[in-house]
């Protein structure tokens, strides 16, 4: 199965990390990646830019909306994800823990289970 693991955090904690901080909490998850990767089980890893960088499309059922920035009104935003394929949701639950453990900043990390939709296998 696979799941997406979603990154939440304060975007304005993380942005004011130092380089060397920011760096440093890419290596540590790096460590994690590698772990998964070399097992193939990692499979998309973004980072995303800034909330600022954001645009939102919103539809209503009388118009649509174009917005700076996420729609979301939350404290935390979204970091960024990974792809991983795992027999179980313990198993994402284990490469989430271990994501924590690597960042020293707090958040949140979001499993869900993914469906992949292929273009070529849609019906006409």
């Amino acid at each position: 199965m696979l799941y997406a693991v979603f990154c939440y955090n304060q975007e304005d904690v993380t942005a004011n990390w130092s380089k060397e901080e920011d760096d440093k909490v890419m290596r540590d998850l790096a460590a994690v990646q590698r772990k998964y990767g070399d097992a193939g089980k990692l499979g998309p890893v973004a980072r995303l830019l800034p909330t600022t960088a954001a645009t939102t499309l919103r539809h209503s059922a009388s118009e649509t909306v174009v917005i700076d920035g996420p729609f979301a009104e939350t404290k935390e935003q979204l970091l960024g994800f990974y792809v991983v394929d795992c027999a179980s949701l313990d198993e994402a639950l284990d490469f989430a823990r271990q994501l924590s453990a690597a960042n020293p900043a707090t958040g949140s990390y979001e499993i869900r289970p993914l469906a992949i939709y292929k273009p070529s296998e849609l019906p006409a």
